[in-house]
Order: C-alpha cells, then sequence, then structure tokens
C-alpha cells in the first residue's frame, strides 16, 4: 500500500471524528433521525455530547458496535437528554436484565454509566439512519455481541474494535470461550466478502486501502487462532495500558497490587498456566522494555497518546449495583 495514496472520500452526509483513546472513534449521522454511532468514554460524554449538537442539534438515536467502555461512555447522558439507544441483541438482553457482567466493566475495572438498550438489533436488520439505511452485520469475536454497519450504496462498513488500520481487536478466550479467536477471524472474513470502499474503525485513523487493511486483519487474526498464548498476552497488555490511561497513571510501588486484584489478570495467568504474580511482573517489565509504558515521577504511564479523564468521572458504580430497568 502506497503511503501517499488518499483517504476514500466520504458521503457529505456523515461527519466522522477521529478520537485518541480512552474514547473510540464517533460517527454522525444528521438527518430527521439523527443518530450517533458510538458515544466515548464516560468520562469525556459532555465533549461528546456537545460535539454532536453543535453540529446536528438533538442526537434521537445511539448505535453502539459493542458495549466496552470506550464506546457506551455517552449513553447514559445522551438518553438523558432523549436519545434511545440500540444494540446487539446479546448485549442488549444483558443490560435488560442488569447482569453484573455488563459490558465487562466490573472484570476490566472499566466504568461505565448505567443506560438501557431501547432496541436490540439482530443480523440483517435494516435501521433508518441519518439520510441513509444500514444493515446490522454480526461480527462477534471481540465481544460475543459485537456487531458492523454497512451502508450498501456507498459501501461505507463501519467496523468497530474488529480492526484498524494497524491493529485488529483482542480477544477474550477466559470470558468468551477458546473459541472466540475463531469467530473473530470468521467475522473479518464476513466483512471483507462486503468489499467495503471505505473503513471506519473505532480507532486509529480511516485505512487508505480498505483490501490492505482487511488482508492484513486477517493475517493478524489468523496469528491469534494459531498462537493461544499470545492471544492472552495480546489482550492483558491492552487491558493494563487502557487502565493506566484512564487513571493518569498508577503508581509503580502500587501497580503490583493493583494487578492481583484484577479478574482479568488472574485468568489470563491460568490459561498461560503461570502463577498471578508471576505474569503481573513479567507483563509490567515486557510493556517497559518495549516503551508501552513509561515510568515516570514514581508512576507507570501508557505511552500511546491519550486525552486525561477527569478522576471524578470515574466514580460510577459497576453494573451490578445499577438500578433497575423500567419501561421508556
Amino acid at each position: 500500500m502506497s503511503p501517499d495514496r488518499p483517504v476514500p472520500e466520504l458521503p457529505n452526509w456523515l461527519t466522522w471524528w477521529q478520537r485518541p483513546f480512552p474514547d473510540a472513534n464517533t460517527l454522525l449521522l444528521p438527518g430527521r433521525h439523527t443518530a450517533l454511532v458510538d458515544t466515548g468514554f464516560v468520562g469525556h460524554a459532555d465533549e461528546t455530547a456537545a460535539w454532536a449538537r453543535a453540529r446536528a442539534g438533538k442526537v434521537d438515536l445511539v448505535v453502539n458496535t459493542h458495549w466496552h467502555s470506550d464506546h457506551v461512555g455517552g449513553n447514559a447522558l445522551l438518553q438523558a437528554r432523549g436519545a434511545a439507544v440500540a444494540a446487539g441483541a446479546p448485549e442488549a438482553d444483558a443490560i435488560a436484565r442488569r447482569d453484573p457482567g455488563c459490558c465487562a466493566a466490573e472484570y476490566l475495572d472499566q466504568p461505565v454509566a448505567p443506560y438501557t438498550v431501547d432496541i436490540p438489533l439482530d443480523d440483517g436488520q435494516l435501521l433508518r439512519l441519518g439520510e441513509a439505511e444500514w444493515e446490522v452485520v454480526r461480527t462477534p469475536g471481540h465481544t460475543p455481541g459485537h456487531l458492523a454497519l454497512w451502508q450498501p450504496e456507498e459501501r461505507l462498513l463501519v467496523v468497530g474494535d474488529a480492526l484498524s488500520d494497524y491493529d485488529v481487536g483482542w480477544v477474550n478466550l477466559a470470558l468468551d470461550g477458546p473459541e472466540a479467536a475463531t469467530t473473530a477471524l470468521a467475522s473479518l472474513k464476513r466483512m471483507a466478502d462486503l468489499a467495503p470502499r471505505v473503513i471506519l474503525p473505532s480507532h486509529g485513523p480511516i485505512p487508505a486501502d480498505p483490501e490492505a487493511a482487511l488482508a492484513a486483519a486477517l493475517r493478524r487474526a489468523q496469528r491469534l487462532v494459531d498462537d493461544p498464548a499470545g492471544a492472552v498476552w495480546y489482550g492483558v497488555r491492552r487491558i493494563l495500558a487502557f487502565a493506566l490511561m484512564i487513571r493518569d497513571g498508577i503508581p509503580a510501588a502500587e501497580i503490583e497490587p493493583y494487578l492481583l486484584a484484577r479478574t482479568w489478570l488472574t485468568d489470563a495467568a491460568r490459561l498461560l498456566d503461570v502463577t498471578p504474580e508471576h505474569l503481573a511482573t513479567e507483563l509490567v517489565t515486557t510493556m517497559l522494555r518495549t516503551g508501552a509504558l513509561r515510568l515516570r515521577d514514581g508512576h507507570l504511564h501508557a505511552a500511546a497518546d491519550h486525552t486525561p479523564v477527569p478522576p471524578e468521572a470515574l466514580r460510577v458504580p459497576y453494573p451490578r449495583a445499577w438500578p433497575p430497568t423500567t419501561p421508556r
């Protein structure tokens, strides 16, 4: 792929916002029924809502590609202002039940403000978003309820965390089973078969060459299938980096107790057949050596570009303490 190849042209009836971590990219579709695809992290919910309001007025519908904290953080605020929320049926059902595992929020120690799902989405369902009709494409793997959105006339594909220009979504073999990587690979193959003209990922820039981006993603996903231990490592590195981003770092003296209190780490240690203590030490050592973490003023920080989060934004309850859902 030539580095000088231009990014594919976007239609003028949508607005794309590429955002640094800990927020997912956001897609705004203005129209009679203005829609917003993914709403960023809870610590930036006001910013998300203000951005959408300035460009389109009231948001009528939020569509989530999946329920991780960087995609649903503005849901509660926008819902309080009148927006409905749509999400993949498996996640919608769990949200309705107030399942303690919702959003993997407690598991990952990533706060999510309580929200409800008004519209469960199934594979093949058609949605009028802004000025165009989109098709829901089930793409499980990164999460069981992960979905993509396909606009066939313009051949636009919103891919969530399934892939980016530099990465593929991590898979959770402990929570979602040993077949999660194979499921993610099958979802990527389904998306490649659509031959999109434009890929709109949740992180990073729009790929200049969609075909090349999908081919690279398929190779990366195949490696996760072939190397389960590597897939586990891939996930824990990303989870720790995100934890450091949203907390503006963690004191180096506190990182081991923090990690040993995390279920995701003890699960990963079990899958790797090592002790949690060994994994905690190896994880930090490896990420420091590769430059993914930096030690500054006695604190460990994620090296990747990210936007600060106000500490008070993290003080929201885990889903087990969310209020029961009520009919809207």
